[in-house]
């Protein structure tokens, strides 16, 4: 798709100040996605929330994807509840019930509807974030619903493997390929968090939950708590850590310093597994690098209400 790649680039630009952001998240899928929807509320010094769709998921704990989207929505509300913040119950959607059956039609839902409506009442030059931490079903049904959008928004979504990597089989990518591919070759402004390889650095160990979050607040012990628990469920010995890589597609919104990137032509995922790369593609931002140290001192400031500007979670 022809796209000029100077706009790209100017869209793809960390924002300056404090911008509107929806988050699209499989909340009941592991347990990163709690981490990264505290810490988006608690980062309410520059980012607005608008809105929070719950997204389509099926692994072992979800056979189907309308189960797994269900039970996402309802952890939404658990972590609200935990942070005291009734006020932000009324932004939580639910979103599709299945994934795209191809590259052409659309999963009609309340986030599909939604996310038309608020990226309508943006522009090119104040985007909306959309930050998407689950399968792309949601998020990628709206712009074929109404293509418009593409150019008042912009993705940032944690999926796909490092290009580099052997294979791309990962788990958000794999669950809708079709609207992955959709994703990549669109020519939506796109900010692109790659998991192994990148962001798989991001982790959290035992003795570091414990020590920063333990005793802290309703919202740390629950965090503590199943953190802990699936750890132990994967068989969690002595030593052991937990990836939490989905606070990282949030991060990037933040601060310049807990990231590297760079603008790269548009890979498009295919059904094998592998990328294919046209260096005439259209750019995207690839995040190469994370400062995890950097980042996880601000993760715990920020969930403990330790921060300067932040709302305290009590």
């Amino acid at each position: 798709m022809k796209v000029d790649n100077g706009w790209i680039a100017g869209q793809l630009d960390r924002p300056r100040g404090k911008v509107d952001v929806v988050l699209d998240t499989d909340t009941y899928n592991e347990i990163d996605d709690q981490y990264a929807l505290a810490y988006l509320i608690q980062s309410d010094d520059k980012l607005n929330l608008q809105a929070i769709y719950a997204a389509p998921f099926a692994n072992k704990k979800c056979k189907e994807p309308v189960e797994g989207m269900e039970k996402s929505y309802e952890e939404i509300f658990k972590i609200l509840t935990l942070m005291e913040r009734e006020d932000l119950k009324k932004l939580v959607k639910k979103g599709s019930d299945r994934y795209l059956e191809n590259e052409s039609s659309p999963v009609q839902s309340e986030a599909a509807e939604d996310l038309i409506k608020k990226a309508m009442e943006h522009t090119s030059e104040n985007p909306l974030y959309v930050v998407a931490i689950a399968a792309i079903t949601n998020v990628v049904s709206a712009i074929l619903i109404k293509p418009e959008i593409k150019e008042k928004m912009v993705v940032v979504w944690l999926g796909g493997q490092a290009h580099w990597w052997p294979d791309n089989r990962e788990f958000n990518l794999i669950q809708d390929i079709a609207a992955a591919r959709v994703l990549f070759s669109c020519g939506v402004p796109l900010v692109q968090l790659p998991c192994m390889g990148v962001v798989s650095g991001f982790r959290i160990s035992g003795p570091e939950l414990i020590y920063h979050l333990k005793g802290k607040n309703k919202l740390c012990d629950y965090l503590v708590d199943v953190t802990v628990k699936e750890a132990m469920a994967d068989g969690g010995n002595v030593t052991w850590s937990r990836i939490i890589w989905d606070v990282t597609a949030v991060a990037w919104l933040l601060d310049e310093g807990f990231e590297r990137d760079c603008l790269v032509h548009s890979p498009v995922p295919e059904y094998d597994d592998r990328y294919a790369f046209d260096h005439t593609n259209h750019l995207i931002k690839y995040v190469y690098d994370i400062n995890r140290d950097y980042l996880m001192a601000d993760l715990f400031r920020k969930l403990t209400g330790g921060q300067d500007g932040t709302r305290s979670v009590l």
